[in-house]
């Protein structure tokens, strides 16, 4: 008999107790949303946090990725992968702006720079790479293609919350980057998101959008939208943050034990740890090889069998569905094998050692001669 279920993640939150002081604080100050005192502290400290300057919380991240586009200013053509959540190349669409395609590295699982060049057009007005399963994006590479044809760079950086680079902040590449803090993620407020970017400037726009536009009480400067991160979601957020070294800790320490145990096993690659990277290890990727005994998706049905919710992160390709069949594109074998062969499993701080060793059981119990198609 299948055990209790095991979900692909699971949310970190803080305490109950911790919560209700803050909680008291919002009720006592009558003031919900609209830039209260606990989103105001919650933005500096992530700016301190994260090693960047300026930064923007929002509802959520898909309201940010829209926003960051419209501040930009983009139109036309934007060039993005089709190996991402279907939300990256949405917000293109939701701005009335084309999505041009082009395969993915097979090793990283991020935009190939070297299919950039091949795909731009007088219509292109910017990249829109993702840094996927929050391994760095080949930012050198994509920013020199983009200061050669005067484009701008917005990374979705949803899965890259605390990611370090070559020393420094990831969120620093491009124009502006856009994070998540959905359920899913490394640190979330619940729903919520954060857009950053590089100038005072462009953080006043953003202001503005995510704000219906309002300037002032009496002065609307665009056609903005309401993205604005409430209060209580902000003070989720101030009390993940006091934790979140933690966690990212204990999401390491589960990885490295996946690796061990997976090391062993014929046809079953986990994705390394990228170098020259502080990573987050915000997912647990494991390509299912040709030459382990049964195909990914029947692997796939295997843990469903045995209650083990794992995912194909990401199938199908956002080319797939219908409504992109018309997008223009470049042949996509890496993004193509990478969909049909890619399993992410459980990863989180409360997986215990019994909901592990029936993770791997699953796998090892796969490899018998008898069971191969």
């Amino acid at each position: 008999m299948p055990g209790d279920i095991i979900t692909v993640t699971k949310p970190s939150l803080p305490e109950l107790d911790d919560l209700q002081p803050l909680l008291r604080q919002i009720w006592d100050s009558g003031r919900l949303t609209n830039g209260g005192s606990l989103h105001q502290e919650l933005e500096s400290r992530l700016c301190e946090y994260l090693g960047v300057e300026h930064l923007s919380l929002f509802a959520n991240g898909t309201l940010a990725l829209v926003t960051a586009l419209q501040a930009l200013g983009v139109t036309g053509e934007v060039i993005t992968t089709p190996y991402t959540f279907v939300a990256t190349s949405h917000a293109l669409i939701w701005n009335k702006l084309k999505p041009v395609f082009v395969d993915i590295e097979p090793d990283s699982f991020n935009m190939d720079p070297m299919g950039i060049e091949a795909v731009i057009s007088d219509k292109t007005t910017a990249i829109l790479p993702v840094h996927c399963y929050g391994t760095p994006a080949n930012v050198a590479e994509i920013q020199a293609i983009a200061d050669k044809h005067d484009l701008r760079v917005i990374y979705d950086a949803a899965h890259a919350f605390g990611v370090n680079y070559d020393g420094s902040s990831l969120l620093d590449a491009g124009d502006v980057s856009v994070l998540s803090f959905h359920a899913t993620k490394v640190f979330n407020t619940f729903e919520g998101g954060a857009l950053v970017c590089r100038d005072a400037e462009t953080k006043r726009r953003v202001d503005y959008l995510k704000n219906f536009g309002f300037a002032d009480e009496v002065t609307v400067v665009a056609p903005g939208i309401n993205g604005k991160m409430n209060e209580f979601q902000a003070a989720v957020g101030l009390l993940q943050l006091d934790r979140i070294d933690d966690v990212i800790a204990e999401r390491q320490r589960l990885y490295r034990r996946y690796a061990d145990a997976l090391a062993r096993v014929p046809g079953v690659d986990l994705m390394p740890e990228p170098g020259n990277t502080k990573w987050n290890y915000a997912y647990c990727p494991v390509l299912v090889r040709a030459e382990f005994p049964i195909s990914r998706d029947a692997l796939y049905k295997r843990f469903r069998e045995a209650n083990i919710l794992v995912r194909r992160y990401f199938y199908p390709l956002v080319t797939d569905f219908p409504i992109y069949h018309e997008a223009r594109r470049l042949a996509m074998p890496n993004a193509r094998k990478a969909a049909d062969q890619i399993l992410c499993l459980p990863l989180y701080p409360d997986l215990s050692c019994d909901e592990f060793d029936r993770i791997i059981a699953v796998i090892q119990g796969a490899l018998s001669a008898e069971e191969r198609e």
